[in-house]
Protein backbone atom coordinates (compact mmCIF):
# COMPACT_ATOMS: atom_id res chain seq x y z
CA UNK A 1 0.00 0.00 0.00
CA UNK A 2 0.86 3.54 -0.91
CA UNK A 3 1.72 6.29 1.73
CA UNK A 4 -1.01 7.90 0.04
CA UNK A 5 -3.37 5.61 0.22
CA UNK A 6 -2.17 4.25 4.03
CA UNK A 7 -2.83 7.46 4.93
CA UNK A 8 -6.50 7.66 3.57
CA UNK A 9 -6.94 4.40 5.66
CA UNK A 10 -5.85 6.36 8.98
CA UNK A 11 -8.42 8.83 8.20
CA UNK A 12 -10.80 5.89 7.41
CA UNK A 13 -10.13 4.31 10.45
CA UNK A 14 -10.58 7.40 12.95
CA UNK A 15 -13.84 7.44 11.56
CA UNK A 16 -14.68 4.26 12.20
CA UNK A 17 -13.39 4.49 15.53
CA UNK A 18 -15.79 8.19 15.69
CA UNK A 19 -18.62 6.38 14.68
CA UNK A 20 -18.63 3.63 16.59
CA UNK A 21 -18.56 5.39 19.83
CA UNK A 22 -20.47 8.64 18.98
CA UNK A 23 -23.89 7.55 20.30
CA UNK A 24 -22.50 5.09 23.43
CA UNK A 25 -23.66 7.12 26.20
CA UNK A 26 -26.91 7.91 24.79
CA UNK A 27 -30.16 6.41 26.99
CA UNK A 28 -32.04 3.69 24.78
CA UNK A 29 -35.38 4.99 22.82
CA UNK A 30 -36.91 1.41 21.82
CA UNK A 31 -34.76 0.25 19.15
CA UNK A 32 -33.89 3.77 17.64
CA UNK A 33 -30.26 3.94 18.52
CA UNK A 34 -29.92 -0.11 17.20
CA UNK A 35 -31.73 0.89 13.72
CA UNK A 36 -29.10 3.96 13.68
CA UNK A 37 -25.90 2.19 14.19
CA UNK A 38 -27.17 -0.72 12.14
CA UNK A 39 -26.56 1.50 8.74
CA UNK A 40 -24.17 3.85 10.34
CA UNK A 41 -21.61 1.12 11.15
CA UNK A 42 -22.74 -1.23 7.78
CA UNK A 43 -19.31 -0.48 6.59
CA UNK A 44 -19.42 1.21 3.14
CA UNK A 45 -16.77 3.38 1.34
CA UNK A 46 -16.39 6.42 3.72
CA UNK A 47 -15.62 8.50 0.80
CA UNK A 48 -17.24 11.73 2.08
CA UNK A 49 -15.69 11.80 5.40
CA UNK A 50 -12.17 10.43 4.38
CA UNK A 51 -12.05 13.36 1.64
CA UNK A 52 -13.10 16.12 4.41
CA UNK A 53 -10.27 14.93 6.66
CA UNK A 54 -7.97 14.47 3.10
CA UNK A 55 -9.09 18.30 2.49
CA UNK A 56 -8.26 19.48 5.84
CA UNK A 57 -4.79 18.18 6.11
CA UNK A 58 -4.10 19.47 2.78
CA UNK A 59 -5.49 23.03 3.42
CA UNK A 60 -2.97 22.90 6.61
CA UNK A 61 -5.65 21.62 9.66
CA UNK A 62 -5.47 18.94 12.08
CA UNK A 63 -8.12 16.16 10.49
CA UNK A 64 -8.77 14.90 14.27
CA UNK A 65 -10.20 18.45 15.02
CA UNK A 66 -12.24 17.69 11.78
CA UNK A 67 -13.71 14.30 12.92
CA UNK A 68 -17.40 15.53 14.37
CA UNK A 69 -17.81 16.94 10.68
CA UNK A 70 -16.28 14.11 9.22
CA UNK A 71 -18.85 12.23 11.02
CA UNK A 72 -21.93 14.67 10.85
CA UNK A 73 -21.59 14.19 6.83
CA UNK A 74 -21.25 10.13 7.23
CA UNK A 75 -24.65 10.26 9.57
CA UNK A 76 -26.30 12.52 6.63
CA UNK A 77 -25.05 10.40 3.69
CA UNK A 78 -26.38 7.35 5.80
CA UNK A 79 -29.65 8.96 6.10
CA UNK A 80 -30.45 9.15 3.18
CA UNK A 81 -29.68 5.89 2.30
CA UNK A 82 -32.14 4.60 4.67
CA UNK A 83 -34.82 6.71 3.34
CA UNK A 84 -33.66 5.93 -0.47
CA UNK A 85 -34.08 2.36 0.56
CA UNK A 86 -38.22 2.78 1.94
CA UNK A 87 -40.78 1.34 -0.35
CA UNK A 88 -42.25 4.98 -1.08
CA UNK A 89 -38.80 5.74 -2.66
CA UNK A 90 -36.59 3.17 -4.13
CA UNK A 91 -38.55 -0.22 -2.39
CA UNK A 92 -34.98 -2.06 -2.29
CA UNK A 93 -34.38 -4.44 0.13
CA UNK A 94 -30.47 -4.97 0.51
CA UNK A 95 -27.80 -2.54 0.97
CA UNK A 96 -24.16 -3.12 1.55
CA UNK A 97 -25.10 -6.94 1.44
CA UNK A 98 -27.63 -6.63 4.41
CA UNK A 99 -31.83 -6.46 4.09
CA UNK A 100 -32.42 -3.14 4.05
CA UNK A 101 -33.03 -0.71 7.67
CA UNK A 102 -36.82 -0.91 7.34
CA UNK A 103 -36.72 -4.57 6.51
CA UNK A 104 -35.01 -5.55 10.01
CA UNK A 105 -37.09 -2.74 11.85
CA UNK A 106 -40.04 -1.53 10.08
CA UNK A 107 -40.51 1.78 8.11
CA UNK A 108 -41.98 3.88 10.84
CA UNK A 109 -38.35 2.83 13.08
CA UNK A 110 -36.15 3.40 9.52
CA UNK A 111 -37.74 6.83 9.05
CA UNK A 112 -36.98 8.15 12.54
CA UNK A 113 -33.35 6.36 12.45
CA UNK A 114 -32.73 8.67 9.37
CA UNK A 115 -34.58 11.56 10.95
CA UNK A 116 -32.55 11.44 14.20
CA UNK A 117 -29.09 10.44 12.06
CA UNK A 118 -29.38 13.97 10.32
CA UNK A 119 -30.32 16.27 13.27
CA UNK A 120 -27.32 14.18 15.31
CA UNK A 121 -24.89 15.58 12.41
CA UNK A 122 -25.39 19.31 13.35
CA UNK A 123 -25.55 18.51 16.83
CA UNK A 124 -22.20 16.84 16.88
CA UNK A 125 -20.77 19.88 14.58
CA UNK A 126 -22.64 22.66 16.77
CA UNK A 127 -21.28 21.11 19.93
CA UNK A 128 -19.62 23.69 22.50
CA UNK A 129 -16.71 20.75 22.65
CA UNK A 130 -15.75 21.55 19.28
CA UNK A 131 -12.05 23.28 19.03
CA UNK A 132 -12.24 25.18 16.06
CA UNK A 133 -12.81 28.99 15.13
CA UNK A 134 -16.53 29.77 15.71
CA UNK A 135 -16.75 31.21 12.33
CA UNK A 136 -14.84 28.19 10.74
CA UNK A 137 -17.93 25.65 12.03
CA UNK A 138 -20.57 27.64 11.32
CA UNK A 139 -19.38 28.14 7.78
CA UNK A 140 -18.87 24.70 7.51
CA UNK A 141 -22.30 23.94 9.05
CA UNK A 142 -23.85 25.71 6.55
CA UNK A 143 -21.99 24.26 3.19
CA UNK A 144 -23.40 21.14 4.66
CA UNK A 145 -26.96 21.95 5.34
CA UNK A 146 -27.17 23.59 1.57
CA UNK A 147 -26.04 20.72 0.16
CA UNK A 148 -28.03 17.99 1.88
CA UNK A 149 -31.55 20.21 1.50
CA UNK A 150 -33.82 21.24 -1.02
CA UNK A 151 -30.49 23.14 -3.20
CA UNK A 152 -28.97 19.78 -3.17
CA UNK A 153 -29.22 16.01 -1.83
CA UNK A 154 -32.84 16.11 -1.30
CA UNK A 155 -33.45 17.93 -4.39
CA UNK A 156 -31.38 15.53 -6.42
CA UNK A 157 -33.76 12.82 -4.92
CA UNK A 158 -36.86 14.95 -6.00
CA UNK A 159 -35.61 14.84 -9.69
CA UNK A 160 -35.01 11.39 -9.55
CA UNK A 161 -38.17 9.89 -8.62
CA UNK A 162 -39.81 12.44 -11.23
CA UNK A 163 -37.83 10.58 -14.33
CA UNK A 164 -39.12 7.74 -13.37
CA UNK A 165 -40.58 6.52 -16.10
CA UNK A 166 -40.06 9.31 -18.28
CA UNK A 167 -37.13 10.49 -20.78
CA UNK A 168 -34.54 12.76 -19.61
CA UNK A 169 -32.41 14.59 -21.68
CA UNK A 170 -28.60 14.43 -20.41
CA UNK A 171 -28.56 17.94 -18.92
CA UNK A 172 -31.41 17.14 -16.96
CA UNK A 173 -29.61 13.87 -15.80
CA UNK A 174 -26.50 16.09 -14.61
CA UNK A 175 -28.31 18.44 -12.68
CA UNK A 176 -29.84 15.40 -11.01
CA UNK A 177 -26.70 13.72 -10.33
CA UNK A 178 -25.12 17.16 -9.34
CA UNK A 179 -27.55 17.29 -6.60
CA UNK A 180 -28.19 13.96 -5.44
CA UNK A 181 -24.50 12.58 -5.35
CA UNK A 182 -22.22 15.19 -6.03
CA UNK A 183 -23.28 18.04 -3.75
CA UNK A 184 -22.25 16.44 -0.46
CA UNK A 185 -18.74 15.35 -2.09
CA UNK A 186 -18.37 18.16 -3.10
CA UNK A 187 -19.37 20.02 0.39
CA UNK A 188 -17.33 17.47 1.65
CA UNK A 189 -14.09 18.59 0.03
CA UNK A 190 -14.56 22.49 0.81
CA UNK A 191 -15.92 21.93 4.65
CA UNK A 192 -12.66 20.12 5.06
CA UNK A 193 -10.67 22.88 3.21
CA UNK A 194 -12.64 25.75 5.53
CA UNK A 195 -11.92 24.06 8.91
CA UNK A 196 -8.41 24.03 8.41
CA UNK A 197 -8.31 28.09 7.34
CA UNK A 198 -7.50 27.45 3.59
CA UNK A 199 -7.04 30.37 1.16
CA UNK A 200 -9.71 30.70 -1.60
CA UNK A 201 -7.36 28.98 -4.12
CA UNK A 202 -7.11 25.72 -2.51
CA UNK A 203 -10.83 25.49 -1.40
CA UNK A 204 -11.63 26.36 -5.19
CA UNK A 205 -9.25 23.91 -6.34
CA UNK A 206 -10.58 20.95 -3.85
CA UNK A 207 -14.34 22.11 -5.11
CA UNK A 208 -13.36 21.14 -8.72
CA UNK A 209 -12.31 18.06 -7.62
CA UNK A 210 -14.66 16.86 -6.15
CA UNK A 211 -17.07 18.17 -8.37
CA UNK A 212 -15.63 15.98 -11.39
CA UNK A 213 -14.65 12.61 -8.97
CA UNK A 214 -18.53 12.83 -7.84
CA UNK A 215 -19.59 13.08 -11.71
CA UNK A 216 -17.02 10.27 -12.35
CA UNK A 217 -18.37 8.22 -9.41
CA UNK A 218 -21.87 8.79 -10.46
CA UNK A 219 -21.19 7.33 -14.06
CA UNK A 220 -19.29 4.44 -12.66
CA UNK A 221 -22.33 3.42 -10.44
CA UNK A 222 -24.32 3.60 -13.62
CA UNK A 223 -22.24 1.42 -15.35
CA UNK A 224 -21.83 -1.11 -12.61
CA UNK A 225 -25.93 -1.65 -12.29
CA UNK A 226 -25.32 -2.72 -15.88
CA UNK A 227 -22.75 -4.69 -15.74
CA UNK A 228 -21.87 -5.75 -11.80
CA UNK A 229 -23.34 -8.33 -9.92
CA UNK A 230 -25.26 -8.68 -6.67
CA UNK A 231 -22.86 -10.32 -4.77
CA UNK A 232 -20.26 -8.13 -5.02
CA UNK A 233 -21.66 -4.82 -4.90
CA UNK A 234 -23.73 -5.84 -1.81
CA UNK A 235 -27.24 -4.30 -3.37
CA UNK A 236 -29.17 -5.22 -6.28
CA UNK A 237 -28.15 -4.68 -9.80
CA UNK A 238 -30.49 -3.31 -12.79
CA UNK A 239 -32.24 -1.36 -10.06
CA UNK A 240 -32.36 1.78 -12.73
CA UNK A 241 -33.55 -0.20 -15.62
CA UNK A 242 -36.65 -1.94 -13.43
CA UNK A 243 -37.33 1.68 -12.42
CA UNK A 244 -36.98 3.11 -16.15
CA UNK A 245 -34.52 5.30 -15.20
CA UNK A 246 -32.98 7.63 -17.42
CA UNK A 247 -28.74 7.12 -16.55
CA UNK A 248 -25.93 8.28 -18.08
CA UNK A 249 -25.50 4.71 -19.82
CA UNK A 250 -29.22 4.72 -21.31
CA UNK A 251 -27.95 8.54 -23.05
CA UNK A 252 -24.33 7.81 -24.04
CA UNK A 253 -23.51 3.80 -24.18
CA UNK A 254 -21.30 1.53 -21.64
CA UNK A 255 -17.91 2.86 -23.82
CA UNK A 256 -18.33 6.14 -23.98
CA UNK A 257 -19.33 6.13 -20.29
CA UNK A 258 -15.92 4.37 -19.48
CA UNK A 259 -13.91 6.94 -21.42
CA UNK A 260 -15.92 9.63 -19.70
CA UNK A 261 -15.53 8.20 -16.21
CA UNK A 262 -11.54 8.98 -16.95
CA UNK A 263 -12.22 11.97 -18.74
CA UNK A 264 -13.26 13.10 -15.68
CA UNK A 265 -10.85 11.64 -13.19
CA UNK A 266 -8.09 13.26 -15.05
CA UNK A 267 -9.67 16.63 -14.91
CA UNK A 268 -10.02 15.90 -11.12
CA UNK A 269 -6.04 14.95 -10.66
CA UNK A 270 -5.26 18.42 -13.22
CA UNK A 271 -7.40 20.47 -10.23
CA UNK A 272 -4.84 19.73 -7.77
CA UNK A 273 -1.81 20.77 -9.00
CA UNK A 274 -1.71 23.81 -6.69
CA UNK A 275 -0.97 20.94 -3.76
CA UNK A 276 2.23 19.42 -5.45
CA UNK A 277 3.04 16.06 -4.02
CA UNK A 278 0.83 16.98 -1.48
CA UNK A 279 -2.01 15.92 -3.68
CA UNK A 280 -1.09 12.43 -4.11
CA UNK A 281 -4.06 10.67 -1.89
CA UNK A 282 -6.89 13.03 -3.35
CA UNK A 283 -5.02 11.50 -6.92
CA UNK A 284 -4.99 8.10 -5.97
CA UNK A 285 -8.61 8.23 -4.24
CA UNK A 286 -10.22 9.39 -7.67
CA UNK A 287 -8.02 7.02 -9.65
CA UNK A 288 -9.57 4.46 -7.55
CA UNK A 289 -12.81 5.22 -7.58
CA UNK A 290 -13.42 5.39 -11.15
CA UNK A 291 -11.39 1.66 -10.89
CA UNK A 292 -13.84 0.25 -8.58
CA UNK A 293 -16.30 -3.01 -9.12
CA UNK A 294 -18.59 -2.07 -6.06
Amino acid sequence: MSNAAQRLEEHRTLVEEWLRDCFREREPRGDLYDAMYYSLLAGGKRIRPVLLLECCRLCGGEPAEALPFAGAIEMIHTYSLIHDDLPCMDDDDLRRGRPTNHKVYGEATAVLAGDALLTAAFEFMLDPSVKLPPERVLEAAGILARAAGGRGMVGGQVLDMAGEGHSLGLHEVEELQRLKTGALIAAAAEMGCVLAGGSQEQRQSVRRYAERTGLAFQIQDDILDVVGDTETLGKPVGSDAKSEKTTFVTLKGLETCRELVQKLTNEAVDALTCFGLEGEGLCWLATSLASREK
